[in-house]
């Protein structure tokens, strides 16, 4: 992990934090899609991504919190994880699908946001098992 955040409240800045507490079938503690049972629970990006979104913007930067990702990994590919079951940390997640950018990113970025973001905005997860993921924390698929 090289970035951890949470969204308080919707339209808020997002608040980077040192670990996330997440929990089965509810999400991540504190942040506002908390309680639900839904598929978006967890957002992921790759870091490495960051870069390339920056580069389409013409921008010298991009964050994760621009992005409103809960998590920031690196050194592995989202989307060979499709399919599986993940552990960070203590905590489990099950792949659900691409995180799409949303209007909001015409908002943040201005015009051509959107399009920018499309197909670099990581994955989303469900949590199967609670746990404390924490700043440096490894991705390691789990065995079915």
């Amino acid at each position: 992990m090289t970035w951890l955040g949470v969204r308080p409240e919707r339209e808020q800045p997002m608040l980077m934090v040192d670990a996330l507490e997440a929990r089965c079938d509810k999400g991540i503690v504190g942040d506002r899609y908390s309680g639900r049972s839904g598929e978006r629970q967890v957002t992921l990006i790759q870091a490495e991504h960051l870069p390339a979104i920056a580069a389409l913007l013409g921008w010298d930067e991009v964050t994760p919190e621009q992005l409103r990702r809960n998590i920031a990994v690196a050194g592995i590919n989202l989307l060979a994880l499709k399919g599986k079951q993940f552990s960070i940390g203590g905590a489990t997640l099950a792949y659900t699908g691409l995180c799409h950018p949303c209007s909001r990113m015409e908002k943040t970025f201005g015009s051509g946001g959107y399009n920018a973001v499309r197909g670099h905005g990581g994955i989303t997860a469900r949590v199967i098992t609670s746990g404390i993921i924490r700043i440096g924390d490894g991705v390691q698929t789990v065995s079915s």
